[in-house]
């Protein structure tokens, strides 16, 4: 209680009637050197809390999920959850947005509230924030989307990978994102892949590339509207840039797009991988494109899967196949017109020593070719992978390079569905699997060779248990035809149970009797197996 003498100080020291009538009604209940004590209390519960406070960044990634309970309740987290987006919904009101500041002008206000957008946007997309890598592959995004990543990107400096993929909704609104490119000048990848790019999307992304110095992988697959408009973006790499991967799959590029990418091949020596898949117009360009390989020496990965390549486009890369001792995949499938051109170009593709993975499938290879192949692909030390599936005139030639594979101990994959395969071949193949030469195969397909007899499917399985790492088999048959399946079940059945690492066969369009099916119902149950039989 204040007193008559206490309260007539107040009025003497000018307190105005409100606070005098609160003190002579009992609000104020404590004496003025209680009052005194209070403050320097609050002043240094002031100094305790701030010596525990971290910085804005600190708070925003230590507050990621870590699947680690904090000893809060959900109300308490939820609560100091609120606290922070009032405060930082007040901070962004009083400062003028910070992506319109140079970055040393970002103060720690703007940064708290920037990593509290960046932690907003992220989880109102369903994903994950990540300081060095933003997924947003296939989130529907919309120009108002891309805007708001346009206003944190500024807060986000470690940023290496940016995954744009799949939303074809942000074409023709990609300015104001290359425009802001260079808040992440640390990017190293780039994925626009199905975006609906248009010619003034591709021009942005040139003018932005030297803002993003230290890019290595720039993927613009699957944008129909850049064809013929290539040169905007490539006219601005510059020399010694450090792409090593550049992609674009299905992006209508015509021969004109051919030749202004081989004229800065020689800018970006460092490219490791080059992907032009299935541009049918490109082929046409092949000779210039081949010329200029020689300046990526390092190149490992050449994809011209239905490139429209031609005869005489595959005579030009056996010449630059010479220039790439590093290549260790080249897909050539699906161009038909350059069946025939093999026996004509195949001299150099023995030079690699690195080869590991070679698709050859839906070429039209001859026989002529295949007698060349056959010579080639032995020398070829490296190789896992070999395809050359849907080559229908060339099954009377498998025998032979079935003999030669013992010259490929690391092969892991074959597949040759749809080669139009005789007993002979099956037979040859058998032989290699019993003399233990193919013991690292983990995967075969053998799919559409509907000539075999039973007797040749037989001979196949005999050899069989050599194959100690096969995992896949396929054995499936055409859609238009249909067979019993002979005596050599039961065999195939006895032979899987002693490949320890099987786990899934295709035996599509076999017909099994009762008996048959009542084995393989209980081939998983009573072997404590887990093989999946698709047929």
């Amino acid at each position: 209680m204040v007193s008559r003498e206490e309260a007539g100080l107040l009025r003497a020291s000018g307190v105005n009637q409100s606070f005098q009538d609160r003190c002579e009604g009992s609000v104020l209940k404590r004496s003025p050197f209680q009052l005194i004590m209070n403050q320097i209390q609050r002043k240094k519960s002031s100094i305790e809390k701030g010596k525990h406070q971290c910085s804005p960044s600190t708070r925003f990634f230590k507050s990621l999920p870590t699947g680690k309970s904090t000893g809060k309740s959900k109300a308490e987290s939820e609560g100091v959850e609120i606290h922070k987006s009032k405060t930082d919904s007040k901070n962004e009101e009083q400062a003028p947005p910070a992506a319109d500041k140079p970055p040393h002008l970002i103060s720690k206000t703007d940064t708290t509230s920037g990593i509290w957008r960046v932690k907003q946007f992220m989880h109102r997309l369903g994903r994950k924030p990540n300081r060095k890598n933003m997924d947003l592959n296939n989130c529907a995004l919309e120009a108002t989307d891309l805007m708001e990543l346009v206003a944190v990107l500024p807060f986000l400096p470690e940023l290496e990978e940016l995954n744009l993929s799949w939303n074809d909704s942000i074409g023709r609104a990609l300015k104001p994102l290359t425009l802001q490119l260079h808040n992440v000048s640390k990017l190293k990848t780039l994925q626009l892949n199905n975006c609906a790019l248009t010619d003034e999307d591709v021009t942005s992304l040139g003018d932005a590339l030297e803002t993003i110095p230290h890019l290595e992988e720039l993927d613009l697959s699957w944008n129909n509207n850049i064809g013929g408009k290539l040169s905007l973006l490539t006219k601005r790499f510059q020399k010694g840039c450090k792409i090593k991967i550049l992609k674009f799959t299905d992006c209508s590029l015509t021969a004109k797009d051919g030749e202004s990418l081989a004229q800065v091949l020689n800018a970006i020596c460092d490219l490791e991988v080059l992907d032009l898949s299935i541009n049918r117009n490109i082929g046409c360009s092949l000779k210039s494109i081949a010329q200029e390989l020689k300046n990526v020496p390092v190149l490992k990965v050449l994809n011209l899967h239905m490139c429209g390549l031609k005869k005489d486009g595959l005579q030009y890369l056996d010449g630059a196949f010479q220039y790439l001792p590093e290549l260790n995949k080249l897909d050539l499938s699906c161009n038909k017109e350059i069946g025939g051109g093999f026996k004509y170009s195949a001299a150099h593709l023995a030079s690699f020593k690195d080869l590991e993975i070679l698709d050859l499938h839906q070429c039209c290879v001859t026989e002529e070719d295949m007698a060349v192949l056959t010579q080639v692909i032995p020398l070829l030390s490296s190789l896992k992978e070999l395809n050359l599936s849907s080559n229908k005139n060339i099954g009377m030639s498998f025998n032979h390079l079935f003999s030669r594979l013992r010259f490929l101990p690391k092969l892991k994959s074959v597949v040759i569905s749809s080669c139009s395969l005789g007993e002979e071949s099956f037979a040859s193949l058998a032989l290699e699997a019993q003399a233990g030469h193919l013991a690292k195969l983990q995967t075969l397909d053998l799919s559409y060779n509907d000539r075999v007899s039973d007797e040749g499917w037989a001979t196949f399985f005999q050899g069989l248990i050599a194959l100690t790492e096969l995992s896949e088999l396929d054995i499936s048959l055409r859609p238009s035809s249909c067979h019993d399946c002979g005596m050599w079940f039961s065999k195939l059945l006895t032979d899987l149970l002693k490949l320890p690492a099987f786990r899934e066969i295709g035996m599509q369009r076999w017909v099994l009797s009762e008996s048959q099916e009542k084995q393989l119902e209980s081939f998983n149950q009573g072997n404590k197996r887990n093989v999946h039989f698709d047929y």
